[in-house]
């Protein structure tokens, strides 16, 4: 998909979610009916059939789900006035990579040399060649994150003697790989002093030019950056990966390339939107809407959604409970449970979470029918996250678009492209720009 004009189709995606609001944008743990059933009376009484089977099956595919309560919800917007295409809450990037500032949909490698990533789909992402050493080098990193560090290498233009700085580094795994493969010289960035530990000594083990920085990534530390250089962030949290392309933009370092995740874990209240674009505009994000963001997952187990389920129900009878105990009608929120405690029973985890709260149990409470009560609102609550999951796509391409947007404005060449299959990890994203306009700071 070719974009020719990326602050427009972000403007678009920022006034379509401002609209959808009251569809996704609320507490659904803390509501006992579908508070936007008036406004949208069709989607409330087709969502109203589904079971937690079917929503299930729905959650588990974006185009499915679109499909399948689209036509409800377009009755509803066509008496509101609204015009939503079903294509807009769909983004396949994983299966669409696209260079959003370049026709020809190539980036540019660090010898001006154009690479064409127009046609490197899921199943075409190549593995790492399988070097003797390799087996060393990915000991101890389960297969999945590993194979999302072989992606992000792949992915990367980098020759022989490059610099390259790694944000956020942890044992500084990515590094030590790209500085194996491609003979670069790479400098890894970790706050972790033990982390930076191990790291120097792998490296020393195998003779890698890699050194580590143990510093804060907000710090400004002018002395790590330098203009003819790659910085790289592979899933660095939040305002973490921000922070790379801020410090990154003000020193006119070269190249970038960050695969964003964790988008909620931000220092401020709310989402502070980083291109003009985004700042013009009225949408206000809390760190609990930006989860909204991350709501796409097909990697958890049949046994872990049961037991996400369960704890949902739990925690959603506890509430109801507690609002009878106290007799306040207003939330409580508990501790995080261990998942041991989930084989337990319902009434010893009322027991444990009255205590966490300092309440008095009575044993002679029915739980067993707050129970049944947790039983109806887990329903609830899984009918109205489905119907948020419609907006997770289109959240989560305007926080990308958003990043892609402020690096524009700043004089780099952009593209946006998969470094994984979806499969392997949902945040696939890999933004890789490139300095092209020196802009003053």
């Amino acid at each position: 998909m070719l974009l020719s004009d990326q602050a427009e189709v972000l403007a678009r995606q920022l006034t379509l979610l401002t609209e959808a609001r009251p569809l996704w944008q609320l507490a659904t743990f803390e509501q006992s009916y579908l508070p936007w059933a008036s406004d949208f009376p069709k989607l409330a009484s087709l969502v109203s059939t589904l079971d937690l089977a079917e929503i299930d099956r729905l959650d588990s595919q974006q185009s499915e789900l679109v499909s399948t309560l689209y036509p409800a919800l377009a009755q509803d917007l066509a008496v509101l006035g609204f015009d939503w295409q079903a294509s807009e809450l769909i983004y396949g990037l994983a299966s669409e990579p696209y260079s959003i500032s370049d026709s020809n949909r190539k980036h540019v490698d660090s010898d001006h040399k154009p690479v064409d990533t127009a046609d490197k789909s899921d199943a075409e992402l190549p593995p790492m060649d399988d070097a003797p050493w390799l087996s060393h080098f990915s000991a101890h990193i389960k297969g999945r994150k590993w194979q999302q560090i072989t992606g992000f290498t792949k992915a990367l233009a980098i020759n022989a003697n490059d610099n390259v700085l790694e944000w956020c580094a942890g044992k500084g795994h990515l590094g030590r790989l790209i500085a194996k493969q491609y003979d670069a010289t790479v400098t890894s960035v970790e706050w972790q002093a033990d982390l930076c530990e191990q790291g120097r000594d792998f490296a020393s083990q195998w003779q890698l030019n890699q050194s580590f920085v143990c510093g804060d990534a907000f710090a400004a530390q002018s002395h790590i950056f330098m203009g003819k250089q790659q910085a790289i962030a592979l899933h660095a949290c939040g305002d973490l990966h921000v922070s790379l392309m801020q410090q990154g933009v003000t020193h006119g370092i070269q190249q970038l390339a960050i695969a964003p995740c964790c988008y909620h874990l931000i220092r401020s209240q709310h989402y502070q939107g980083l291109s003009s674009t985004w700042q013009q505009q009225a949408l206000i994000l809390s760190k609990r809407d930006l989860q909204l963001a991350l709501a796409q997952s097909s990697l958890a187990s049949p046994r872990d959604k049961e037991l996400r389920d369960q704890e949902m129900c739990w925690r959603l009878g506890f509430d109801s409970l507690q609002r009878y105990v106290r007799g306040e009608n207003s939330y409580l929120p508990v501790p995080a449970i261990k998942r041991s405690q989930l084989s337990a029973s319902f009434n010893r985890f009322c027991e444990w979470a009255m205590a966490q709260k300092g309440l008095n149990f009575d044993a002679s409470i029915e739980t067993q029918a707050w129970l049944a009560i947790g039983q109806q609102r887990l329903l609830l609550v899984r009918r109205l996250d489905l119907v948020s999951h419609l907006f997770r796509q289109l959240l989560e391409h305007a926080l990308l678009l958003d990043r892609v947007a402020f690096l524009q404005q700043h004089g780099y060449q952009v593209s946006l492209q998969p470094f994984c299959p979806s499969s392997v990890t949902p945040r696939n994203a890999l933004i890789l720009a490139r300095l092209t306009v020196k802009h003053s700071a």
